[in-house]
């Protein structure tokens, strides 16, 4: 039976336009990929326990941060490894350089004996819609791109704020 997954896709508008924020896992596999690595903070749910709960518990857990209601709801998705990922939008801000989450223990070197901590994230951080589709685990990229369908469709600005001193261009 595949395995599942519940996440948040945190977004924000801001200079950039709309940003979302991805989060890198920790550990040694991860440690020198980054194009297609990165993932929304998610994680499987605890027995019984619903998928919105757990969404925000595991965003709590890999972020170090809470977030607060309304959550849009996101087609589920399937990872090349089955792995079904169950997801919901959510406005909010943070500060990337203040993420910190939990831990977890691995065997490293593989069959050395030795076990090792090691964060489940070692960073996070915003990225617009295009950067976030180059970053994120392949098949989460449909999670972004309905986002960002859904906001223009609301009548959300999602492009780049022009600076001050660009609009007052001389002639």
């Amino acid at each position: 039976m595949p395995k599942t997954s519940a996440g948040l896709l945190l977004y924000r508008f801001g200079q950039r336009g709309l940003e979302v924020l991805l989060v890198h896992p920790g550990g040694p596999f991860f440690r020198h990929k980054d194009t297609g690595a990165w993932s929304i903070p998610k994680g499987e749910p605890l027995q019984g326990e619903d998928l919105l709960d757990a969404a925000r518990r595991e965003f709590a857990e890999e972020t170090g941060h809470n977030v607060t209601p309304p959550f849009r709801p996101l087609n589920t998705i399937r990872q090349a490894s089955g792995k079904f990922v169950h997801a919901w939008a959510v406005e909010g801000d943070l500060d990337p350089a203040r993420v910190h989450s939990n831990t977890m223990t691995l065997e490293w070197p593989p069959r050395s004996g030795r076990l090792l901590e090691f964060p489940e994230v070692d960073r996070a951080a915003f990225f617009t819609i295009p950067e976030a589709l180059l970053k994120v685990n392949r098949a989460q990229a449909a999670l972004v791109r309905e986002l960002a369908a859904m906001l223009a469709a609301a009548g959300h600005d999602l492009a780049p704020r022009e600076s001050k001193s660009r609009g007052e261009a001389s002639s």
